[in-house]
């Protein structure tokens, strides 16, 4: 049982609430907030419209031409996307993810809403700004697990978060193939439909705990982790050692006892909030850590190579289906963007899942892998663009799609 206000348990009482904490409450803790994010990536990735996109801003119902879409309206989620990237890093951090991923379900609300009802280049244009600014806060998504669950979990709940985006983005081209081919529909119930997933996504990010630490602007000392390691032995569940200094360091009440007084306790959390952030000094310890990285020939390499190839996939995706409309047009015949979509997608995961089991020394085969499996996105880009047959595009862009998700999968 727990003592009176904000006292820790003492003695054996300790040990046992710290057991039960790091063992069935320590289930709980991880796998509400991960069950609750596979949720937001799931709904988040079913946008049945995307495949079509190019189709329906060329179509009637914005009634844009090739020049607009292709030269005016798609450079902007580019160039959008490149000026966010490095500002959203450090407020995902300073804020401590969950407000960016609100953010981040916002955006693609906008985008959404204005792909359905706004009219005209300017509003499109405006429409890529907020569509570059989900994307580059895409990295909220994927980080925020990691401050709320035990480094043992890591592997397994990155697993997790993946492959909900990879299901879900599987279920939208899916149906959204389905829809067109088979049902009917138009283009713009498709965006209906995606416009209601991503509002889900959104309201269900308002359930996600929020944090209390980060990797940089609100990470726990290395002195108190050491400490916390020695009490709690991770991989059992069970309380080791209690040391005295652990006692007084914040946060140790959350861990150990459920609180009597829970106004003490949101008093607690709130202090801890309110820290204060010495700026310079994260600055500082990024600009350190940049440079230890980055002496690292192996690590320069794989970086500048994942720099340049996440370009060129942006840059492929994006411009891919301006490229099967000017193959074959969409107006004069049946088109396949969505069953596409979704075979690379689920074959890039095969082969991501394959690849992840393979014993080998990526230290010594990786550069050799790195320079063959991009002779061959190479190859396939090339093949693309010169060969004019649809299936041919088709067949091209699905091999692209698998080796890089292969590659990316490597350099991780």
């Amino acid at each position: 049982m727990a003592g009176p206000r904000g006292r820790r348990p003492a003695g054996r009482s300790a040990r046992a609430a710290a057991a039960a904490a790091a063992g069935g409450g320590g289930r709980c803790c991880w796998a509400l907030p991960t069950a609750l994010l596979c949720a937001y990536g799931f709904f988040c990735s079913v946008r049945p419209s995307e495949p079509f996109l190019t189709r329906y801003l060329l179509g009637p119902y914005k009634n844009l031409s090739e020049t607009q879409v292709f030269n005016e309206i798609y450079p902007v989620w580019t160039y959008s996307y490149l000026a966010l990237l490095f500002p959203v890093f450090l407020a995902t951090d300073y804020l401590r993810y969950k407000p960016v991923v609100l953010l981040q379900g916002l955006s693609l609300i906008i985008t959404w809403f204005m792909l359905l009802y706004a009219q005209g280049l300017w509003a499109i244009q405006f429409l890529e700004f907020f569509y570059g600014m989900g994307t580059a806060t895409d990295i909220a998504y994927y980080s925020y697990i990691y401050s709320v669950v035990d480094v043992n979990l890591y592997q397994q709940v990155t697993s997790y978060c993946r492959s909900a985006t990879l299901v879900g983005y599987t279920v939208g081209s899916v149906s959204g193939q389905v829809l067109v081919s088979v049902a009917g529909w138009s283009l713009f119930s498709l965006n209906v439909i995606s416009l209601t997933s991503i509002s889900v996504a959104f309201g269900t990010a308002w359930f996600l705990p929020m944090p209390q630490k980060s990797f940089f602007f609100h990470h726990v000392s290395s002195q108190q982790l050491s400490w916390e390691m020695k009490v709690m032995d991770c991989k059992n569940g069970s309380a080791v050692q209690d040391h005295p200094n652990v006692q007084r360091t914040p946060g140790w009440e959350d861990e150990t006892k459920v609180p009597l007084n829970e106004e003490s306790h949101s008093a607690e959390k709130q202090s801890m909030q309110e820290q204060k952030v010495d700026i310079v000094k994260v600055l500082k310890d990024l600009w350190q850590d940049f440079l230890q990285c980055y002496s690292s020939r192996t690590m320069l390499c794989w970086s500048v190579w994942w720099a340049l190839s996440t370009c060129g996939y942006f840059q492929v995706i994006n411009y891919a289906q301006g490229l099967w409309e000017m193959v074959l047009p969409s107006h004069s015949t049946e088109i396949y963007n969505g069953a596409v979509e979704a075979a690379s997608t689920l074959l890039g995961a095969v082969a991501v899942f394959v690849v992840g089991h393979i014993k080998t020394s990526w230290a010594m085969w990786g550069e050799v892998a790195l320079a063959l499996f991009s002779f061959l996105i190479a190859a396939a880009v090339y093949i693309m663009d010169t060969v004019r047959n649809i299936w041919v595009c088709y067949a091209s862009y699905v091999v692209f799609r698998i080796i890089y998700m292969l590659l990316i999968t490597i350099a991780t």
